[in-house]
């Protein structure tokens, strides 16, 4: 392994790096990005169990101690509970699109990895081809080791190149998916709280 990678060169420095990178992104979105972590039991209880004004700083604390960006989004709904129907739809929307943003960390990144990678690895091999033809000049076809070398650096490092981008590309793909899937179940569920919240105002108003 080692030897392979010396044989690949310099470029195989950056290949490294950004293989680190991609493995600790897809670790740490797959992490980040499970259901039951986004949607927590107990907020989807809260959806369930809530009863209007009388449980709603319960509610928000409850919101603060689980985190995350769904809890941020029924936090801010609920803070905006007094105001307008198309106030709290639009405090609604604000909120998510940042918490989105907070779904995506690091797929950015991934993503130019999984550009960046194959572009450095026939940079590899187009090194490895100038390395050839130099020790064609310098020794004539005769120098076997010369010639192997180059084509160990352009095979090596057009290897290394898909082999991180190739699985980067795809975990991308998921988790794009994934972080789609989401935010389409949290604005649902989101929706169907601010429905929730205008009809326990409405009952409220006419027993009053």
């Amino acid at each position: 392994m080692f030897h392979m990678l010396r044989q690949g060169g310099l470029l195989m420095v950056p290949l490294a790096l950004c293989s680190i990178a991609a493995l600790t992104i897809i670790i740490e979105r797959w992490l980040a990005l499970r259901r039951d972590r986004i949607l927590d039991s107990r907020l989807l209880r809260l959806l369930d169990e809530y009863d209007g004004d009388q449980s709603a700083e319960a509610a928000i604390m409850l919101c603060r101690r689980v985190g995350g960006p769904f809890s941020r989004i029924l936090e801010e709904i609920l803070k905006a509970r007094h105001l307008d129907h198309t106030q709290v739809l639009e405090t609604m929307h604000a909120t998510g699109r940042t918490q989105i943003g907070v779904l995506e960390r690091g797929l950015t990144l991934l993503e130019i990895i999984a550009g960046v990678s194959p572009l450095l690895g026939l940079l590899g091999t187009v090194l490895g081809l100038v390395n050839i033809f130099d020790a064609i000049t310098t020794a004539g076809i005769g120098n076997a080791q010369a010639l192997s070398d180059g084509i160990a650096k352009a095979l090596i490092t057009t290897i290394a190149g898909l082999t991180v981008a190739i699985p980067a590309l795809a975990a991308h793909s998921w988790f794009s998916k994934r972080v789609d899937d989401l935010a389409t179940e949290m604005q649902d569920r989101a929706t169907g709280f601010i429905a929730k919240l205008y009809a326990i105002q409405r009952r409220k108003a006419v027993r009053q």
